[in-house]
């Protein structure tokens, strides 16, 4: 226990020293990221909104490394539906994020425009607007190693609201999609500290770019259903995730996912670093409610017993529950199961 309890200390300040290091840097890596992002399309790309055909509501909550003091918590609710005959659709969504002291809450208003392009197929483009507020009390900070350190003394402390704007294109029909976006277009200044040595340094968001796509294999009761996203920041690793569901029944769905980041070497060659294994399940309880979950494993040294002393057979965990309910606007809108 105690063994555990210093390991918790351990990566509270890795997280705080990692945040501060993103922060005056680059401050890469900053949209939420999610295991169940086949089901959860919105928060990455405006122009899914009103793709389902009917009023959805979708909020999920991730909770990851869980039992590790300032971990990160994020949370999203969205809803979206389509308008004038199916030819826009208009959505909201809210995203709550958390690691440490760092906080973030924000609301965007989605709008898409629809064309159809074929007896089932449907190419949107989507844009959304709003704000998102970031706070971050450093003066709550413990400072063990250097307690004289002015970026802990409050004046540091930051608590601005910043504007936003992105765009995404989306081609769907009952049987795949293939998407483009960029939520997050304005690269706002986050931050800005002056240390004792005179030299300033500023944080700002940074631009992140998504490419997603997704089909469905096979008839009857049996369905297998591939999908892949890859994500791009600038100054942080290229990630990429591969998923596989099976459909039982359009009922019941078993899936595995993996993640993995592609770094630059010092000899300018690509290195892969597989970040995680996910297990997740879906459980259509009705034609309008489904419930999903999703577990990571961890495949980094948070894992590692040799380095931590804890001994985990599942690691330290990582656990995602989304919840789907859509207001049928007429019986013939949930007649087919929506896989996308």
């Amino acid at each position: 226990m105690k063994k555990f309890t210093n390991l918790k200390n351990k990566l509270a300040a890795v997280l705080l020293i990692g945040a501060l290091s993103v922060s005056y840097q680059t401050f890469a890596q900053q949209e939420a990221m999610f295991s169940q992002y086949m089901f959860n399309i919105l928060a990455i790309n405006p122009a899914y909104a009103g793709s389902r055909d009917v009023l959805s509501l979708t909020t999920l909550g991730r909770y990851q490394w869980v039992g590790v003091e300032g971990a990160p918590k994020t949370f999203t609710f969205s809803i979206d539906s389509p308008i004038k005959n199916e030819k826009m659709g208009l959505g909201l969504q809210v995203t709550a994020d958390q690691v440490g002291l760092l906080k973030s809450i924000g609301g965007y208003v989605t709008y898409a425009y629809r064309i159809k392009v074929g007896p089932r197929s449907t190419l949107s483009f989507g844009v959304q607007g709003g704000a998102t507020n970031i706070s971050w009390e450093l003066s709550k900070a413990q400072n063990l190693s250097n307690p004289g350190d002015p970026v802990f003394s409050g004046a540091s402390d930051q608590n601005n609201t910043l504007p936003n704007v992105g765009g995404g294109i989306y081609l769907s029909n009952d049987k795949g999609y293939i998407g483009v976006s960029c939520p997050q277009i304005m690269q706002n200044a986050i931050s800005k500290f002056t240390p004792t040595d005179g030299k300033s340094t500023a944080g700002k968001t940074q631009r992140h770019y998504f490419a997603m796509m997704g089909f469905v294999i096979g008839k009857g009761s049996f369905k297998i259903k591939p999908s892949t996203m890859a994500r791009y920041t600038q100054g942080a690793p290229l990630g990429i995730d591969g998923n596989v569901n099976f459909w039982i029944k359009d009922k019941i769905s078993f899936g595995v996912s993996g993640r993995i980041s592609q770094f630059q070497t010092m000899g300018q060659d690509s290195k892969s670093l597989f970040d995680a294994a996910i297990g997740m399940m879906e459980l259509q309880l009705t034609p309008q409610f489904k419930l999903g979950y999703a577990y990571d494993f961890t495949t980094n040294k948070l894992n590692d017993e040799s380095k931590s002393g804890v001994s985990r057979f599942f690691g330290i965990p990582t656990h995602e529950i989304l919840l789907r309910y859509e207001f049928g606007f007429g019986k013939d809108k949930i007649l087919t199961p929506r896989y996308f």
